[in-house]
């Protein structure tokens, strides 16, 4: 009985989150608060989200407070890598998010772009606080990686012809039954997109709808079968043009930070230990 009733408060947690997240209520409007406000609760709304979630999944505050020692991308390590690519990307999309948002409330580009990588980076580093707390332990890797998504983030804010040529993305085909679908590492790839449109030869040709990928990702370390690490050369369609072109720039403006399955072909290679 338990053991459903905190099933049940996991699922409704995580359902009010989404839809916070997909379909936010208007609570930072520049009639209700100010800009430098809306960063103060921005982030407060970050704190809160990240306890939330790490106490329903991540076991936070169940333990005396310890650093762990992970490793990088060996075959030996928890998740291959995977989780380290995780971090990075999490810290570089929510920059992103904050930086967007600050800019509507008033900021310049230059500075919604460093608050932003701040909040994100703020918002990482305490959950990696909270991991200190649990089984996890505070990992100086994963935090490094925050700090590298931090700050990638930033640079592609405030360089915007660098913006156009480079995309960090992340692919996910869901698993329903799992719970946490942030460490479902078994159904993501990482990548990087290399935009032929950002570049003056491919402006006025079809080369425009296409781009290059450099991706990496882990099969195996979630379940009981042999442990692969993967990364591979990606030949695939600029989807985001193709949904401008289309007149949805909002479909278009998602699909620079998340990949669409299907939609390109790829060289493998698996990495030996």
């Amino acid at each position: 009985m338990i053991y459903l009733t905190s099933n049940l408060f996991k699922r409704l947690f995580h359902l009010v989150l989404i839809i916070f997240l997909f379909f936010p209520p208007d609570l930072f409007a520049e009639s209700y608060f100010s800009k430098e406000e809306t960063v103060l609760l921005s982030n407060a709304a970050g704190f809160a989200a990240i306890t939330g979630w790490g106490i329903l999944n991540w076991g936070y505050f169940q333990n005396d407070p310890k650093k762990a020692h992970e490793g990088w991308f060996s075959e030996a390590t928890k998740k291959g890598g995977a989780d380290k690519l995780g971090h990075f990307y999490f810290s570089y999309a929510l920059s992103h998010l904050f930086s967007f948002l600050y800019e509507t409330r008033g900021y310049t580009n230059d500075q919604g772009a460093l608050w932003g990588s701040l909040s994100a980076l703020g918002i990482s580093t305490w959950m990696e606080i909270g991991d200190s707390f649990s089984d996890y332990g505070f990992s100086y890797e994963d935090a490094v990686m925050n700090l590298l998504g931090s700050l990638t983030g930033y640079l592609l804010s405030t360089q915007p012809d660098l913006a156009k040529k480079i995309d960090f993305r992340i692919e996910y085909l869901p698993d329903f039954k799992k719970m946490d679908v942030s460490t479902d590492y078994e159904n993501q790839k990482f990548l990087m997109a290399l935009k032929l449109d950002g570049f003056d030869f491919s402006k006025n040709g079809v080369l425009k709808y296409f781009e290059l990928h450099l991706g990496y990702y882990t099969r195996g370390y979630s379940e009981n079968r042999s442990r692969e690490r993967n990364i591979y050369l990606g030949f695939g369609l600029n989807m985001s043009r193709i949904f401008n072109r289309l007149s949805l720039p909002g479909v278009s403006k998602a699909v620079h930070y998340i990949q669409v399955p299907y939609t390109y072909i790829e060289a493998n290679r698996k990495l030996t230990p």
